[in-house]
């Protein structure tokens, strides 16, 4: 199993390009079931996640051609040979389940099994299922798989989510295009990818307002045509590269990063002391003045602090003055980072979903464990500002969220190696 060697290396300066989004381009991919007409995404990131998801689609009947290098995605759903999300593909990958709005509201029926991920949480689907239901399908568990129909065809109905899912609301808004009638989606989440997906829905003819609010409003269409559709940045992967020259110093400019997508993420950069600023090709980062200042963080859904930034922020803090508390929100179970990070010489605390970091002058290197995406990519920014070396094991999961990481990180001054497995 391969491994990524980090050695502390001082200061990183240069310009790092920001890859389009995995959580976007995973929501578009299974748009391509709406229509029996081509759809071809440009902008893909190449990850092992968008390879998931392309031999999901492919099991379905789709046709799915990856073309210049991996950043263009050409699809076509007009021949679908199967209703079935088999859990040997499924439990892969959380976003798996974006194919069952599609196929329930297209084909009339989806079976899809349920999902994997990193283990994180529980992410139960019981706000998809709500979702569903009140467009008219008819949902049931049996044996590890969601079986759904709509014999009738979905209904438009008007539906608030007890909790504003990414995951729950892309599904009932896809599903919803094809619906007959209006549905009015309330309580739904705001993030940057629902804003992607509903301008790619757009332009394959649906039909949809309010998508950024937490009211989304969409009247049915007998069907969509084709398109194409470029993805949206990537705030993740923008946020993860911002920290790098915060917990290093430097200065470290992001092509194609946009304020919008990361302003509550920026602000706190700036209460502990970094400065973000806008050019014409992305965003500039660098420490204004010394050592890091400490800050709380609570996470939320966007435009709030997002969770998949907790983990590299958590890192940012181990060197930070002062104290900071993080209150994780979103999911359980998502501090395993923080005992790799101690062995490291980290003082942290967790109790619950809140861990408190006290900043020690330096971290020291280590050999740590990887134990999902996110941890992943915060244990190799640790490295980048630890003393001596730092081997992060356990790095599959990276691959899943970030591609060239080594090469990216290098091409700023980083000393980083991915050395591969026996």
């Amino acid at each position: 199993m391969d491994s990524i060697l980090v050695t502390g290396n001082g200061p990183l300066n240069g310009q790092i390009p920001i890859a389009g989004a995995k959580n976007a381009c995973l929501t578009l991919m299974p748009a391509t079931l709406l229509s029996e007409e081509p759809l071809t995404l440009t902008n893909a990131p190449r990850l092992s996640d968008i390879k998931t998801m392309t031999a999901l689609l492919q099991s379905l009947g789709a046709e799915v051609s990856s073309l210049q290098e991996g950043q263009v995605l050409a699809m076509s759903s007009h021949d679908l040979t199967s209703h079935t999300a088999d859990y040997e593909i499924v439990r892969k990958m959380r976003a798996s389940n974006l194919v069952l709005g599609p196929m329930l509201a297209r084909l009339g029926q989806a079976v899809v099994s349920l999902p994997g991920g990193c283990a994180i949480g529980a992410r139960p689907m019981d706000l998809h299922i709500e979702g569903l239901e009140a467009l008219g399908a008819e949902i049931e568990l049996k044996d590890g798989y969601l079986h759904a129909k709509a014999p009738g065809g979905l209904k438009g109905a008007v539906h608030e989510m007890r909790f504003a899912s990414v995951g729950a609301t892309e599904n009932i808004v896809m599903a919803a295009t094809l619906a007959r009638g209006t549905t009015v989606l309330k309580n739904a989440a705001r993030e940057p990818e629902i804003v992607d997906l509903v301008e790619c829905l757009r332009k394959m003819g649906a039909q949809i307002s309010g998508e950024g609010s937490p009211v989304i409003e969409i009247q049915g269409v007998d069907h969509l045509h084709g398109a194409t559709h470029q993805v949206v940045t990537d705030r993740i992967e923008l946020g993860t590269y911002m920290l790098a020259p915060a917990i290093c110093g430097g200065e470290v400019e992001l092509l194609g990063g946009q304020m919008r997508l990361v302003e509550s993420f920026a602000a706190k950069l700036d209460a502990a002391g970094i400065s973000v600023m806008e050019t014409d090709k992305g965003l500039k980062v660098a420490r204004k003045n010394g050592r890091v200042t400490a800050v709380d963080v609570v996470t939320e859904p966007f435009p709030g602090f997002p969770t998949d930034l907790q983990a590299q922020m958590m890192a940012l803090m181990c060197t930070a003055e002062g104290v900071s508390v993080l209150e994780e929100r979103i999911f359980e179970n998502r501090f395993m980072h923080a005992p790799e990070l101690v062995r490291m010489g980290a003082n942290i605390e967790v109790h619950g979903g809140t861990a408190t970091v006290t900043g020690v002058d330096r971290l020291k290197g280590a050999p740590v464990m990887a134990t999902d995406l996110r941890a992943s990519v915060s244990l190799i920014l640790a490295g980048l500002a630890a003393e001596g070396e730092t081997t992060v094991n356990r790095v599959y999961h990276l691959d899943r969220g970030y591609e060239h990481v080594v090469r990216k990180l290098e091409s700023v001054g980083a000393k980083i190696e991915r050395i591969k497995g026996q």
